[in-house]
């Protein structure tokens, strides 16, 4: 199988370790206690995308709305525990595929730390603990907002084993798919929060997810060809949707899915014009560090250096320092608005 490419990969910053004849080191799985383990197949690291479910309330806050934080905590929790669920099944299934995979072979089920009956048990418990939490008595009096919440996140787990099943092997499908799935994390933030969610809101985190999701079949790419001619026929047996993509279409689609989500954020930046007009529009500064930060992820996807953009969020401390810079910049202005 082929994977076309357009450019010619950097060196790989960790080169493929060779046995003394040449030939590539059988691989040894990692020694770990079962129970790290687990915490390894419930991957906590990718609870940073449960940012999202803050979106819709911090941005009503801002506009003055009364918000309930003990249901956007109970939400957190939810699509915490939800979201760790249906990575072990995902897990489960492809188990077989993550073994030839480079990378993935070192996950606990396709490496053997964890068996499949094992895995199965704890995907079963964090989906209970999920739905409790969507279902707390946490969330503001009224059966509302926790039925909706719940049904957001119902709606979260029954899309990402649809994914699972079917939809990762249907190119553009797949990423919609994803990208539904922070949609819906937004949704169920609102939904505890008491507030409805914006259309800006949406169409923000639809693009921004879709430009993440192209974003990693991108980054895919270019670290499995900076690795090694082997590993990028891997990646073509460990998710097949990448022998559809090519190159030229997917740097395409992260910059197009780029530009959208910067523009629509414009949208809402000139929509708070009234609110936030001191000379010129304040909310303007914003538009500065998430420009920075999507075109570097970019940049980083291009020289191999990540194969996931979200993973810019917990090691690359520029893309991090332009989120902290935005963020603070949103909370200062929104106070200092309200203030006056």
């Amino acid at each position: 199988m082929h994977l076309p490419t357009t450019l010619t990969p950097p060196p790989p910053p960790h080169p493929v370790p060779l046995s003394p004849t040449g030939a590539v080191a059988p691989f040894v799985p990692e020694s770990k206690s079962f129970p790290l383990s687990l915490l390894k197949l419930a991957r906590p690291h990718q609870w940073s995308k449960n940012v999202f479910v803050l979106f819709g309330p911090f941005y009503a806050a801002a506009e003055g709305k009364i918000i309930s934080w003990p249901g956007v905590v109970a939400a957190l929790i939810a699509f915490s525990f939800a979201s760790s669920s249906c990575y072990v099944v995902n897990d489960i299934k492809d188990r077989d595929a993550d073994r030839v995979h480079p990378r993935k072979r070192r996950r606990p089920i396709a490496s053997g730390a964890v068996t499949v009956s094992a895995a199965g048990m704890f995907a079963a418990a964090l989906l209970v603990g999920g739905v409790v939490a969507a279902a707390s008595p946490a969330l503001r009096p009224g059966a509302g907002p926790g039925l909706l919440l719940l049904a957001a996140v119902l709606v979260y787990v029954l899309n990402v084993t649809v994914y699972s099943l079917s939809l990762k092997h249907i190119p553009i499908i797949d990423v919609m798919s994803l990208a539904s799935g922070f949609v819906l994390r937004v949704l169920g933030g609102c939904a505890a929060a008491g507030v409805t969610p914006s259309s800006w809101l949406l169409n923000s985190t639809f693009f921004l997810a879709m430009f993440l999701a192209f974003g990693k079949r991108l980054g895919e790419r270019r670290t499995m060809a900076a690795a090694s001619p082997e590993d990028a026929a891997a990646l073509g047996a460990s998710r097949r949707v990448q022998l559809s993509y090519t190159d030229d279409l997917l740097r395409m689609a992260v910059v197009v899915t780029a530009v959208a989500t910067l523009i629509t954020y414009a949208g809402y930046v000139q929509s708070q014009e009234v609110h936030y007009t001191r000379g010129f529009n304040l909310l303007w500064l914003t538009m500065l560090p998430p420009t920075y930060a999507m075109f570097r992820c970019i940049l980083l996807l291009e020289r191999g250096r990540f194969d996931d953009p979200t993973e810019l969020a917990t090691r690359d401390h520029p893309f991090q320092a332009a989120v902290g810079v935005f963020g603070l910049l949103m909370v200062v202005l929104v106070l200092w608005v309200r203030t006056a």
